[in-house]
């Protein structure tokens, strides 16, 4: 008779697993993954039945994680302008809680031939354009969201490939400073 599976076992590994990858990046082996568990690559398998199967787990808890952190970021404030969010939410990305996911994810954006996620690329396409949309839906121009994507990404694809933070961030305040200029004031803005 065999053992049964812990769920919250295997919970805690998979935690560990994405902390590391997060910090270091996918393994290529399973031994940098059982160090960082305190574990062993027997017990990984055991839990994950397969490397691969170990990291799209790892890739899919990291990725709501970023989806969670992300996310609040770009949620619009009652008591704040939404391009006024954008900036904080730019600075938080880009800064070290938001980096280690702009690494993770834009190594697998670029691996066009990757097996791991089929369809990522047009996934993480897609999947911010609402947030952004109903963000700028309430200073009245949700079709914007579009542009602030293609922004966002192109800046952070140029910030990952060049490290050059402070030309990055100049060029996403220059957005907003355009941005602004499209957008009507609100009616709290005008009484200002």
């Amino acid at each position: 008779m065999g053992r049964h599976k812990q769920p919250e076992i295997r919970a805690k590994l998979l935690d560990a697993c994405v902390d590391h990858a997060l910090a270091h990046g996918l393994p290529d082996r399973l031994e940098p993954l059982a160090t960082a568990t305190g574990t062993s690559t027997r017990m990984l398998i055991y839990h994950f039945r397969t490397r691969d199967a170990l990291l799209r787990e790892i890739l899919g808890r990291a990725r709501q994680r970023q989806r969670d952190f992300f996310g609040e970021l770009v949620t619009p404030r009652p008591d704040e302008p939404y391009p006024s969010t954008l900036r904080r939410a730019w600075r938080a990305m880009t800064g070290p809680e938001g980096r280690p996911y702009l690494s993770m994810f834009g190594r697998l954006r670029e691996d066009a031939g990757q097996q791991l996620w089929p369809g990522f690329r047009r996934e993480a396409t897609t999947d911010w354009r609402q947030p952004f949309e109903d963000g700028l839906r309430t200073v009245g121009r949700p079709e914007l969201g579009t542009l602030a994507l293609a922004v966002i990404r192109g800046l952070i694809m140029d910030l990952e490939d060049t490290g050059d933070t402070d030309r990055a961030d100049r060029a996403f305040d220059d957005f907003l400073t355009l941005l602004t200029g499209q957008i009507s004031p609100t009616p709290a803005e005008r009484t200002a």
